[in-house]
């Protein structure tokens, strides 16, 4: 029953069909951090009385993004993050186009830091006695992604947002989000954050869910030692050419702490070719299982 329901939601329950008056419909509170294709307001549903994340796309860098898979049936940002489920992974209330012709998506909002603030800022002493839970969640989530049948491509601490007592964490921003079928896997789709691309992205060779868990690696990685694997200043596209052509350092470099097994996954999820990394977030989950460590 509750698939059937979840079923008619996403044909229906979703999409909003009347174009959006924003500033009539909510209660502006506050801007958050912008993204490179969109704005993302905190405001308060003047119908629900309820607060909620508005995110508004900015509609040229959309359509052109949208350009390249014409004729291709995709799914839009909208279909796909309204279509999703799951504890770790951002629920999206509604969709549909402002009346200033702008794609938006209404979704919960998450009382907590970023990620990325959170490696910023360096809160070791808030983030270490959930660590190990968070990266089990962060894992959990791209897992059902993929499951449901999608590569996120822009697996990043920007995409991650935690509660507000770090306990808990959601995956966020499906804007770069496609099928993962043979027609999105093709060479040619250069998209995603360059210090947590794939090296087969910067390449412009054929591509699948394993650049996904290469991004996830770097991630993991970043979370657990506040640094990079390629350490460096360039943060363009050409800092992911790096990816393939220098060993990436060493985890326990950084963290000789660290138990050596949840080094040893970390540091396989980072290997240039896909045929030599963790193949699927199942694999990683299981990996990861067994692994009870003190000191992550």
């Amino acid at each position: 029953m509750l698939g059937l329901l979840n079923k008619l939601r996403n044909l229906f329950g979703g999409s909003r069909q009347i174009p959006l008056a924003v500033e009539a419909r909510f209660e502006r509170l506050r801007s958050a951090v912008s993204g490179t294709m969109s704005n993302f307001i905190v405001a308060r549903d003047r119908r629900s009385n309820r607060v909620v994340g508005v995110k508004i796309c900015d509609q040229e860098k959309v359509q052109f993004f949208e350009s390249r898979f014409k004729g291709m049936n995709k799914p839009s940002e909208g279909q796909i993050a309204a279509s999703l489920h799951h504890p770790n992974v951002v629920e999206t209330f509604e969709y549909g186009m402002t009346n200033k012709a702008a794609p938006y998506l209404v979704m919960e909002y998450i009382d907590g830091a970023g990620l990325q603030q959170v490696i910023q800022n360096r809160e070791e002493q808030r983030v270490k006695p959930h660590r190990m839970a968070l990266i089990q969640q962060m894992a959990e989530a791209l897992q059902y992604l993929h499951g449901q049948g999608y590569i996120h491509r822009d697996i990043c601490p920007r995409n991650f947002l935690l509660s507000s007592d770090y306990s808990r964490v959601k995956l966020i921003d499906f804007g770069l989000t496609v099928p993962a079928t043979k027609e999105f896997m093709q060479p040619g789709n250069r998209t995603g954050t360059p210090l947590y691309m794939a090296p087969e992205i910067v390449r412009r060779k054929s591509t699948d869910q394993r650049v996904d868990i290469f991004s996830f690696g770097v991630t993991v990685y970043q979370f657990l030692t506040y640094e990079l694997p390629w350490p460096g200043d360039d943060t363009s596209g050409l800092a992911a050419l790096h990816h393939d052509t220098s060993q990436a350092t060493d985890i326990l470099s950084y963290r000789p702490d660290l138990n050596k097994s949840l080094a040893t996954l970390v540091m396989q999820c980072l290997r240039a070719n896909p045929a030599e990394r963790i193949q699927s977030m199942d694999v990683f989950l299981s990996l990861l299982k067994p692994i009870h460590s003190e000191v992550a």
